[in-house]
């Protein structure tokens, strides 16, 4: 439990460092922008451009994928977005819903949370709130969301099972949700695993793929699908920060990888006949 406070204080505060940092900073020193890649936050983002509601000021580029386009939303629902950063996810969701629903952001940093209360105020968005909390224990009452949405958020905690099971506890039944997160087939070197920054980048944090979606099952969420899926190249310039040019060649020649996946789940909308809770029944 030590290690796992540890390894969540560290992603607090790294991730606190980017929300206090000017956007063009944040760009300028991840990857993607044209420069050296000595850092990793932004090597697996997407481009939101094209998709209604977004807001450039809101995006710091840390995402993995586009959950809100896979995410079904419907006018009037309910969305929560976990790990909601500067309010990127969450501002996409608003626009989906409209104005007769609702956008609860939670993530656990501070400086982030101030950072996107500042932009929803900026955008008049008054059915968008952002509460402080951990999205292993939620600051949310049990069956009230329609849709959950995140960003490569779940890599980054320590207990990704606590966290699937409090996404059961509060999607209403038949509500569903919609991850993007990194995921492994195969084994990382350990010389990536154990560098806090990768962790914090989304990368060393990552479980594989088989039980990730494993978790997701036993936990009692049916119609898993995985909407989109692809391999995440990290760039030769932040892996020799790390690695031997023998051991970068070794990793690009085997079986591992790195993926990004955006996967799809609901929750039932009974409960299961023998009543018990999820991954009790046979």
């Amino acid at each position: 439990m030590e290690n796992q406070n540890e390894l969540k204080e560290m992603v607090r505060q790294k991730y606190a460092e980017i929300a206090l940092q000017d956007k063009e900073i944040n760009q300028s020193s991840c990857c993607g922008s044209g420069c050296c890649s000595d850092e990793v936050y932004n090597i697996m983002s997407e481009d939101y451009d094209q998709l209604a509601g977004y807001n450039p000021d809101a995006d710091l580029g840390l995402g993995c994928g586009l959950p809100t386009k896979f995410a079904k939303i419907r006018k009037g629902d309910l969305v929560i977005d976990l790990g909601s950063g500067a309010g990127n996810d969450a501002f996409v969701a608003r626009h989906e819903t409209g104005e007769t629903g609702k956008v609860i952001g939670i993530d656990f940093t501070p400086a982030m949370i101030q950072k996107a209360r500042s932009n929803a105020e900026l955008r008049g968005l008054n059915n968008v709130e952002f509460r402080e909390g951990d999205i292993e224990k939620m600051p949310v009452t049990s069956n009230v969301a329609d849709v959950i949405v995140s960003n490569c958020v779940l890599n980054l905690v320590p207990d990704k099972n606590a966290v699937f099971k409090e996404i059961f506890r509060v999607l209403k039944p038949g509500g569903h949700f919609s991850i993007s997160d990194i995921v492994l087939q195969g084994n990382l070197p350990v010389k990536i695993q154990n560098v806090a920054e990768m962790y914090a980048g989304c990368v060393s944090g990552a479980i594989q793929k088989q039980v990730y979606l494993e978790l997701i099952n036993t936990n009692g969420f049916v119609n898993i699908t995985l909407q989109k899926e692809k391999e995440i190249i990290v760039p030769d310039d932040i892996l020799k920060n790390y690695l031997s040019e023998n051991e970068i060649n070794e990793f690009k020649n085997s079986a591992s990888g790195i993926y990004s996946i955006t996967v799809y789940a609901e929750k039932p909308v009974a409960e299961r006949e023998c009543g018990c809770a999820p991954g009790c029944c046979n």
